[in-house]
Order: structure tokens, then C-alpha cells, then sequence
């Protein structure tokens, strides 16, 4: 049973809600770009549309059986109290199958019109997020994120292989690129709400392992990031113009890393949270305007 029965009747808001709309499309914009950087032309469109529908249907579905597995949690925190299934708007019975439908559609679509390998591959990424980080690591280690962002970092790889049909090592440094940015995205939203982490009992950095603590892997982690984003320009999978947004957009990521250490701006880890998510848009569409702008390598 939900932990609140709500009056209210559940509405195509409150299942929109269930799938993180927001989350989803930032997925799919690196999962179209992975197609993108795939192939030296364009990618066709049943790919591109059949694709990134079946990664999007699954990526829905993991964050519903998050809702479902962190409504206690979301009900004591005031960012998240009032989602769907928290609320009750949404019965658990509700959200599984709500759940189970997306997933398999997805699953489906991949299988039958991608191929296996993306299938699979989104799967593990599904379980991996939905599962592991959410019902073990979240609540076992103050690693968390580190470890579970490889589940969230796979979109690219995904759109990769939808278009090949094989793992690329191109393919591969454009999860790397996310899974390092992970780490200092979440840790500033985590110090910003260290507060409630700590209140419902997860063991977020910010809370095991104080907020200066956290502050400084932020920095070290930009900096691991800053470093890796140069590397497709070194390895000539992006040309000039991606080098010259890698920097610029990683320069203010260190900006507000520092700003974060220097502890004198008290709306600084949010600052640093959104920031982060602009940063990631705007890198990944500077790479594919030089993917067709300043074409480099033979794919």
C-alpha cells in the first residue's frame, strides 16, 4: 500500500511524473547524439526514432520503480513529498504495471527493430538504476552515485550501438565523459539537501563525510572530468570547435567548483547543480556541430 491515500484520481500528469520527464530527455539528447557520432552521415531515421523511443520507454520505466522504491523517503523530503506515488495518487499496483508496460514496450521495440545488443545493453543499464543503485547502493554506501552513475551514463553507448550494432571505443568515451560528470552534479544537490539526506537515513558524502569533504572531491572530480572531455580531440573523434566548448564550458565547471571551496557563496551548490546540467547539454550539441562542421576521422 502506498503511505498516503490520497482523494485526489490519478491524471496523465502524475504518470508523466512517474517517468522524470526531465531526467528522460537530457538521456535521450545524449543517446541521439551517441547515433550522431556513430556514422560520418545521418543516421536513419527509423534508428533514430525506433531507438531513442524503445531507450526512452525503459529509462521511464527504472525511474518509475524508483518512485516506487523511495516513496518513504521521497514523503519525508520537501523536494519530493508530493510525487505521484508518495502522495498516493498513484497505487503501487498502479505504478508496477505502469512500470512493467514501459519497460517491455521498450525492450520490445529495441529486440525487434535495433537490435539485441542495445537491447540488452539498456536492460542492464534499466537494472542497474532501477535495482541496484536504488534498493542496495543508495543505501549502503556513501559511493552511491559513483558507482551507480555507470547505469546513467550508458544512454550514449546505447544510441551508439543502435546505429552500429557493435561497442565502439569512441562509444565508450562518451560514457565516460558522463560518468565522470556525475559525481560533482549530484554531490552539490546533495550538499544543498545534506539536511534530509541525513534526516530519512541516506549515507549521501555530504552526510558520512561533511560538507568541506565533499566540496573538495567536487573539485578533484571536475577536474578528472575537465581532463577526459579533452579527450575526444586527442584521440580525433571531435575537432577544433568541440575543444574550444570543452573548455570554455569546463573553465566555469572549475569556476564553480572553486567557488564551492571557498564556502562564501551560500547559494553556490545549487548554482553548481544547475550549472552542471547545462554544462552537459551544451557539450554534448558543441560535439555534434563538430561532428558535421569539422569532421575528423573516419568512423
Amino acid at each position: 500500500m502506498a503511505l498516503e491515500q490520497s482523494t485526489e484520481a490519478a491524471t496523465w500528469r502524475d504518470y508523466k511524473e512517474l517517468t522524470k520527464p526531465n531526467v528522460v530527455l537530457l538521456m535521450i539528447l545524449t543517446s541521439a547524439i551517441g547515433m550522431f557520432m556513430a556514422v560520418p552521415g545521418m543516421v536513419p531515421l527509423d534508428v533514430l526514432v525506433l531507438g531513442n523511443l524503445g531507450i526512452a520507454l525503459c529509462a521511464g520505466a527504472a525511474a518509475a520503480v524508483n518512485h516506487l522504491v523511495d516513496q518513504r523517503i521521497d514523503l519525508q523530503m520537501s523536494r519530493t513529498h508530493n510525487r505521484p506515488v508518495a502522495s498516493g495518487r498513484v497505487s503501487n499496483t498502479q505504478g508496477a504495471i505502469f512500470a512493467l508496460l514501459m519497460g517491455g514496450l521498450g525492450m520490445t521495440i529495441l529486440m525487434v527493430f535495433i537490435n539485441p545488443l542495445t537491447a540488452w545493453l539498456t536492460l542492464a543499464s534499466l537494472v542497474g538504476y532501477a535495482f541496484i543503485y536504488t534498493m542496495f547502493l543508495k543505501r549502503a554506501t556513501p559511493q552511491n552515485i559513483v558507482i551507480g552513475g555507470l547505469a546513467g551514463a550508458m544512454p550514449p553507448l546505447l544510441g551508439w550501438t543502435a546505429v552500429t550494432g557493435e561497442i565502439g571505443g569512441h562509444g565508450l568515451l562518451l560514457v565516460l565523459i558522463i560518468f565522470a560528470w556525475t559525481p560533482p552534479h549530484f554531490w552539490a544537490l546533495a550538499i544543498h539537501r545534506r539536511e534530509e539526506y541525513a534526516a530519512v537515513g541516506i549515507p549521501m558524502l555530504p552526510v558520512t563525510h561533511g560538507v568541506a569533504f565533499t566540496k573538495l572531491q567536487i573539485l578533484l572530480y571536475t577536474i578528472i572530468m575537465f581532463l577526459i572531455t579533452l579527450l575526444p580531440y586527442a584521440t580525433r573523434m571531435s575537432g577544433p570547435l568541440y575543444l574550444l566548448g570543452a573548455v570554455v564550458l569546463g573553465l566555469g565547471f572549475l569556476y564553480w567548483a572553486v567557488e564551492l571551496m571557498r564556502g562564501k557563496n551560500p547559494k553556490a551548490p545549487m548554482e553548481t547543480f544547475k550549472y552542471s546540467i547545462i554544462y552537459l547539454m551544451a557539450l554534448f550539441v558543441i560535439m555534434l556541430f563538430d561532428h558535421y562542421l569539422f569532421p575528423v576521422s573516419t568512423l
